[in-house]
Order: structure tokens, then C-alpha cells, then sequence
């Protein structure tokens, strides 16, 4: 009877502990869902405020519309993604990122632009958008990195096994923006 008892109670901690462990499984993959949405929230107000932003260059700038034609179909990309894949996502706004940049230096030539207060205002919203989507960006990894840390750990890698949980992958950086990012910065007067 004792023999029993015991068995009894075992088989129920190990029901206990499964549940628990698949429970804890789904509230990681739920606040990585939940970071990946706080993700496209940041990309929307970004793309909503790229067209203000090329409408209000493109008076000063009509013999750049090279690069604001580069701006707006990185815009387009992005948006029309019908895919819905990550890497997909990761590599139009990237190329967002890029476009951005060569549209922000080329404004250094434009003394009237820097100027304006439309267009002053339009670069800080900008600014502060690239700012929460790289806070989310840092949010949504580290959500990751907790989900992906306990599916490889033992013993709740058996159970991540037994109810087909897999890892996701980390919002990163293009290749070729992380040699970018490993070169030195030239500043020449």
C-alpha cells in the first residue's frame, strides 16, 4: 500500500511539474509574441512618418530625388511584405535604416532645410521612433534569449521536445551592417 502511495504521489509531481513547465513555456512564447508586435507598433508610426518626411526634403532637394526615391521604395518593401517572415521583416528594415541615414547626411547640404521646423520636427519624431524600435528591438531579444536559454535547458528541454516548442530567432543586424559597425569612424576637419 506505502509502495503505492508513493508511486501515486510521484506520478502526480511529474504531472504537476510538466504542467508547470509547459505553462511557463507559454508565457515565454506569449511575451515574445508580445515584443514582436511592440516591434511592427514602432515600424508602423515609422512608416507613417517616412512620407512627411520625404514630401517635406523634397522641395530643397530635387536633384537628390535618387535618394528619396531609394527612401520611398524601402518604404514600400517593407510595408508590402506579404510574407510575414522575420527575415524578411529584419532585412527591409535594415534597408530602411540604410536609405535613412543617406537621407539625413545628404541634409547637411541644405542649410535651409536644417532649418525648417517641419522638417526639424519630422527628424526628432524620426529619431524617437528609431529609439522605441530599438528598445523593442532590446525587449524582444531578450524575451528570446530567455525562451531559447530554457528550451536548450535540461530537463525542460524534454519538455519544449514532447510539445514541439522551437526557438526563435534574434532581431539582428545584416552582415554587411555588422562589418560596418566594426570599421573605425573617420573624422577628417
Amino acid at each position: 500500500m506505502i509502495v503505492l502511495v508513493v508511486l501515486l504521489v510521484l506520478v502526480v509531481l511529474a504531472i504537476v511539474y510538466v504542467v508547470s513547465m509547459y505553462n511557463s513555456f507559454v508565457t515565454l512564447r506569449n511575451a515574445t509574441k508580445e515584443a514582436w508586435s511592440d516591434i511592427e507598433i514602432q515600424l508602423k508610426r515609422r512608416y507613417d512618418l517616412i512620407p512627411n518626411l520625404v514630401n517635406t526634403v523634397k522641395g530643397y532637394m530635387q536633384h537628390e530625388s535618387g535618394t528619396l526615391e531609394k527612401v520611398v521604395a524601402a518604404r514600400s518593401a517593407a510595408m508590402n511584405n506579404s510574407s510575414g517572415q522575420m527575415e524578411d521583416v529584419i532585412q527591409n528594415e535594415n534597408a530602411i535604416s540604410s536609405t535613412l541615414k543617406s537621407l539625413f547626411a545628404l541634409t547637411e547640404n541644405y542649410p535651409e532645410l536644417k532649418a525648417n521646423t517641419n522638417f526639424l520636427e519630422l527628424q526628432r519624431e524620426l529619431r524617437d521612433t528609431e529609439d522605441k524600435i530599438q528598445a523593442s528591438r532590446r525587449f524582444y531579444n531578450g524575451n528570446v534569449l530567455t525562451l531559447n536559454t530554457k528550451i536548450e535547458q535540461f530537463p525542460s528541454n524534454i519538455i519544449a521536445g514532447m510539445f514541439n516548442i522551437e526557438k526563435k530567432d534574434f532581431f539582428e543586424l545584416e552582415a554587411s551592417e555588422k562589418e560596418a559597425t566594426k570599421s573605425a569612424v573617420k573624422v577628417e576637419f
